[in-house]
């Protein structure tokens, strides 16, 4: 097993500290080639220019929106589907399975299809004498794509949580007379709080960070984090200034991974349920 590991490790340091490295060497050179390294912060210091911070700011509140729908939606689909009989239960989630099969690109390609002037939306309501809408190039548009592409993020471990909780519980609480309101907030919502941890962690990260979803379905009308950080490499060839980027996005990644974490061992110790899982 200790050679497996080793295997790992090298992966590992190959493929992800080495990268990480060079990332932040160049972050912190004046120019693009690395042979005449020149040591210097104006790389982070331009990054909090008044512009790049609303940039910042704008990309935290569309991942936060994203991520709130993703929750409002997948945590009620979660419940149900996990009070579904078994066969049914695995057919419900394969519906959320499947499409993360197929390419992000392509899948958020479908919706140019779907959300256009004269897409299959507007063609539909049509039908009932309404429309054309204006589904496309606009925030709309984007919040329909991150939803789409990242709620099985949010769906699958807090439909995980739930499966683990044990009926005894559920069925201790009703015969103590709680109402079924009472067992879902006293007992199974607390429960699910690290599926619904991970959930969010699992949707913001990639909402935070993606550029795909912008550029098609946002138009020129949005400018996220991620966009900037991609035409500093492919147009502008600022290597310096897109990897300064990336390293305050690593570190707002970071901290986002560590304070769910923080509430996690709060949740786990005040409710037990590091025990019971």
């Amino acid at each position: 097993m200790k050679k497996f590991s080793y295997v790992y490790l090298l992966w590992a340091i190959t493929f992800i500290v080495f990268p990480l490295i060079l990332i932040l060497i160049y972050s912190l050179n004046s120019g693009s080639d690395l042979s005449s390294f020149s040591f210097t912060m104006d790389n982070f210091t331009r990054f909090f220019e008044p512009l790049y911070v609303k940039i910042l700011w704008t990309s935290i509140v569309v991942a936060g929106v994203s991520t709130l729908a993703c929750l409002i939606i997948g945590y009620p689909v979660s419940y149900i589907i996990s009070k579904m009989p078994e066969r049914k239960r695995n057919n419900a989630i394969l519906i959320f399975i499947i499409p993360m099969w197929m390419n992000f690109l392509l899948r958020t390609y479908a919706w140019l299809t779907l959300l256009g002037n004269n897409g299959l939306i507007n063609k539909f309501i049509g039908l009932f004498g309404l429309g054309p809408w204006d589904l496309m190039y606009n925030s709309k548009a984007i919040m329909i794509g991150m939803v789409y592409n990242f709620l099985p993020f949010m769906v699958l471990p807090i439909y995980t949580i739930l499966l683990k909780i044990d009926n005894k519980l559920i069925e201790a609480a009703k015969d103590l007379g709680a109402t079924d309101f009472q067992v879902f907030t006293k007992v199974i919502f607390p429960l699910s709080l690290p599926g619904i941890y991970t959930g969010i962690t699992m949707v913001f990260i990639p909402a935070i960070s993606t550029f795909v979803v912008p550029n098609l379905l946002g138009g020129n009308n949005f400018y996220l984090i991620g966009n900037l950080i991609e035409k500093q490499f492919t147009f502008t060839g600022d290597w310096g200034f897109g990897s300064a980027v990336s390293i305050v996005l690593i570190i707002i990644m970071l901290l986002i991974l560590i304070i769910p974490k923080i509430f996690k061992k709060d949740v786990e110790r005040d409710t037990g349920v590091g025990g019971i899982m």
